[in-house]
């Protein structure tokens, strides 16, 4: 499914009760003062301003999506509540308009499954984290390979499911992206969709802090 497309679709969704979250990364995430977070997949900006708050004054929450209507909205809910250390910003999560290293926490709920390329999405994550720097992360991963017929049914993207990869290719994508102390924090028993069966789980993991800072 194309950018354009996906645009369309989530800011539709913008103004209507569809809640797209498989889980509350936030629960876990514990932002503390001062520190840079983001939320990939920010929607209506809720867990953005969450953070905002937590970090005060000297830190910065910024969201992420790939919905205009999404953003406008968030901007809305940031500025009747107040929350000025915030920043929302419109990007594809294969190309995060972030610069490297430049953050303390990301969480994500529900969102990286609906990339066409997950493992760009990881390996962007594993960039733009400080060494040092955390994710938490809520998805949701099939217990079999997602049948074509549901890569692109409105009800099987709505549910977060239609993008959905098998934990072990998920992990693996982890690996892949540098992370090697990943930790999954909670897990669901499988349940049907549609003719399979998925999971949710959140998972979290810190960016190496590496042997030394390079300069000459």
């Amino acid at each position: 499914m194309d950018t354009h497309h996906i645009n369309i679709r989530y800011s539709n969704l913008a103004e209507s009760d569809c809640c797209l979250s498989c889980g509350k990364a936030i629960n876990f995430a514990k932002p503390q003062a001062g520190e840079v977070c983001v939320d990939l997949g920010s929607g209506r900006g809720t867990d953005v301003i969450r953070m905002a708050q937590s970090v005060g004054e000297n830190g910065k929450a910024i969201g992420v999506d790939v919905s205009e209507g999404m953003l406008k909205k968030a901007e809305k809910n940031a500025q009747k509540l107040g929350v000025s250390n915030v920043h929302f910003i419109q990007s594809e999560l294969e190309h995060i308009v972030l610069d490297d290293s430049s953050i303390d926490l990301l969480i994500s709920n529900c969102t990286i499954n609906h990339a066409t390329d997950k493992q760009q999405v990881w390996n962007e994550i594993h960039r733009i984290l400080k060494k040092g720097g955390r994710f938490v992360v809520s998805d949701i991963y099939s217990l079999e390979e997602v049948p074509e017929k549901y890569r692109n049914d409105a009800q099987a993207v709505a549910e977060c499911w239609a993008g959905a990869i098998t934990k072990d290719e998920y992990l693996n994508q982890l690996t892949a992206a540098g992370f090697t102390n990943i930790s999954i924090l909670e897990e669901s028993t499988p349940y049907p969709k549609g003719s399979i069966e998925v999971s949710s789980f959140t998972i979290a993991a810190t960016k190496k802090k590496g042997a030394c800072s390079c300069s000459s």
